[in-house]
């Protein structure tokens, strides 16, 4: 099969012929037909602490179709998508308790598909999945949709973990794939004030068909006043969702005593934050990571609701053999939002 192998940060993805993977006891080879390019590809192929080994195949977003299954449940021809755990499910003999409570994704021992030379991703024509992490998508979410649930869920996952209710007014840092997420849910939790601030014009324009009530651009204008004259007073719950060093301590600064600050964004360099100034805040100051199965069934739901439309994001379609150059080109994005791979046919660069 061909697939997408990282050579080296200071090379682009390599197309290669590899081998077919096998589908053992409990697991599914699965025909990719869409494979998301997610920004912790991007921090996993630069020089850093997250950087993959050579040999990676990445790819964690996906949805696709069973062409073999080690699994009675599931059958040939079967359309899923699945989430990127390979958690170890014995956390509780080592004196955790992530996977027993179904957090796979903070399991110790969690080896991530598309993050190992071991665990081979979904930017390749075929890729194998633990039976127990697969998902059927049902007749109303297409192949394209499956692949983006991955995203919503962090967004998902992010919203309930700042407690956003009736009546909230929420900011949110960045309008990449998350930030968009965020802003969908954050307004189906019943916040009514909503603000996105985004540097780049284009994903800023796409965060209003997500939800959000005002748009903000941080290089014109000071955020907090901007955001103060939008809701009437400053957010109850920031979103950071970028992931850039200096942003914490901006969502420090700009929040409300006792509000509360969910970072989403990968920072893969150290930071600095003045912890008094928060203190003196008493601020909640939430770190997540990722999302639980319930979250991805959720989402899968709202799709098959038609309750949430993430085809607004989706603003490049690639085959394998274009990908190295606009996986390159998200380093920098200027209308990109989210990227995905055909891996099975070469498809023109934009929609």
């Amino acid at each position: 099969m061909k697939a997408a192998v990282f050579r080296g940060t200071d090379r682009l993805l390599a197309i290669e012929d590899l081998p077919l993977p096998q589908a053992g006891p409990g697991e599914l080879v699965l025909r990719v037909h869409y494979c998301g390019v997610c920004g912790s590809d991007l921090h996993a192929t630069h020089p850093g602490l997250f950087t993959v080994k050579e040999g990676t195949v990445l790819g964690h977003e996906f949805a696709g179709e069973v062409v073999e299954s080690g699994a009675t449940a599931w059958k040939v021809g079967e359309r899923v998508t699945a989430l990127p755990n390979n958690a170890c499910r014995a956390c509780t003999d080592e004196g955790f308790h992530e996977c027993r409570d179904g957090l796979g994704m903070i399991c110790p021992n969690n080896r991530l598909t598309g993050f190992s030379p071991n665990r081979p991703g979904a930017l390749a024509e075929y890729v194998k999945v633990p039976a127990g992490q697969a998902i059927r998508l049902p007749g109303a979410v297409n192949a394209r949709e499956g692949a983006m649930i991955e995203p919503l869920a962090v967004g998902l996952h992010a919203v309930q973990s700042g407690q956003v209710g009736l009546g909230s007014k929420v900011l949110v840092i960045g309008s990449g794939p998350i930030g968009l997420a965020v802003t969908a849910f954050a307004r189906q939790a019943g916040a009514t004030r909503v603000a996105v601030s985004e540097r780049a014009p284009g994903r800023r324009e796409v965060a209003a068909r997500f939800g959000a009530t005002a748009l903000i651009d941080p290089a014109a204008e000071e955020v907090g006043p901007a955001f103060a004259r939008h809701a009437g007073g400053p957010p109850d719950v920031i979103f950071e969702c970028v992931g850039v060093a200096g942003l914490i301590q901006q969502c420090i600064e700009l929040a409300p005593p006792r509000g509360r600050i969910v970072v989403v964004g990968v920072c893969a360099t150290e930071d600095r934050v003045v912890p008094q100034r928060a203190m003196a805040k008493e601020l909640n100051l939430q770190f997540v990571m990722g999302y639980a199965k319930a979250d991805w069934r959720r989402v899968l739901d709202l799709l098959d609701a038609g309750r949430v439309d993430p085809s607004a994001m989706l603003t490049d379609v690639v085959g394998l053999a274009q990908l190295p150059a606009a996986f390159e080109a998200l380093r920098r994005p200027t209308t990109q939002i989210k990227l995905l791979v055909a891996p099975g046919g070469d498809l023109p660069v934009s929609l």
